[in-house]
């Protein structure tokens, strides 16, 4: 009993300085945040209390419900996208020959490029004029196809989220191959001698024993595609007309640009609650019996 005891002492004791760090940082900033969306506050002058006002405001504002439907977008892309073709690369690129570790590496650098520099990239490649896409189409006699890509309220929103889900594939598929190299490799020779085919070994032992795994991967992809803002801020700044106007373009504008601290705060509150549902609705539909 002791020894648990004291087990269970050095464990505390050795989370205890990253407990407190993540609280000051996070924990903390997320109740002063929904605290200050209570009042009228331009970051200058005295904060002035007017109650529910700031968030019933969120609420009936258009824009907001605009931003929160065009968010949504890019949750379904990074979701389907990030994840799956993560998962898929995982798959081809679990061992440690030379090639597949150069294209693990390809595939992870997009992570490390800046993303200011990821959005003035793809800026430049959407370029009505000089795009190498609007470039590509009319080269091979597709001049219909050509289009302001960025600026057409009709595909810009799908067009900023191809880079988000580009950007990052790589930490999920390091994530994806850490949880296939886990598997016993006893589990597979098992199922290799009973004769199981490689789609049975995928679907009956591959996926049930990275399930959590990949729910993990959800939520973060979740969680960090309600927070997207760099790129899309760099590509179109929200415009045009808020038609690419995100949750966190949003907030930004709402704050930094018109000086209503008290609003954005109420808006980055709404942006935690809306991820929180999100993740919750993922969480229970990934739920899986024993």
């Amino acid at each position: 009993m002791q020894s648990v005891l004291k087990v269970r002492g050095a464990l505390i004791i050795t989370i205890l300085p990253a407990l407190l760090l993540y609280s000051f940082f996070v924990i903390i900033p997320i109740f002063w945040s929904a605290y200050y969306g209570f009042f009228k506050w331009s970051g200058m002058n005295d904060p002035i209390f007017i109650g529910l006002e700031n968030y019933i405001e969120v609420v009936k504002d258009p824009i907001f419900w605009r931003a929160l439907k065009n968010n949504i977008i890019i949750v379904v892309a990074s979701v389907f996208g990030q994840v799956p073709i993560a998962l898929g690369l995982a798959l081809m690129l679990r061992k440690n020959s030379m090639f597949q570790r150069f294209v693990r590496s390809a595939v992870f650098l997009p992570m490390v490029i800046s993303t200011v520099v990821v959005g003035l990239i793809w800026g430049y490649i959407y370029h009505p004029q000089l795009g190498v896409i609007n470039s590509i189409l009319t080269a091979v006699g597709l001049d219909s196809w050509t289009r302001p890509w960025l600026a057409d309220p009709s595909v810009n929103m799908y067009a900023v989220s191809v880079p988000i889900v580009w950007n990052y594939i790589g930490p999920y598929l390091i994530i994806f191959i850490a949880a296939l190299q886990n598997i016993p490799g006893e589990i597979e020779d098992a199922a290799r001698i009973d004769g199981a085919t490689k789609f049975k070994k995928l679907y009956f032992i591959t996926l049930p024993m990275m399930w959590n795994t990949i729910k993990v991967a959800v939520v973060l992809c979740i969680a960090g595609s309600l927070k997207a803002f760099d790129q899309v801020f760099i590509m179109t700044g929200g415009g045009p007309a808020q038609s690419t106007e995100l949750l966190a373009t949003y907030m930004y504008n709402n704050t930094f640009m018109i000086y209503r601290y008290g609003y954005g705060s109420a808006v980055s509150t709404m942006i935690i609650v809306v991820s929180l549902i999100l993740i919750g609705i993922s969480q229970i539909a990934m739920r899986r019996k024993s």
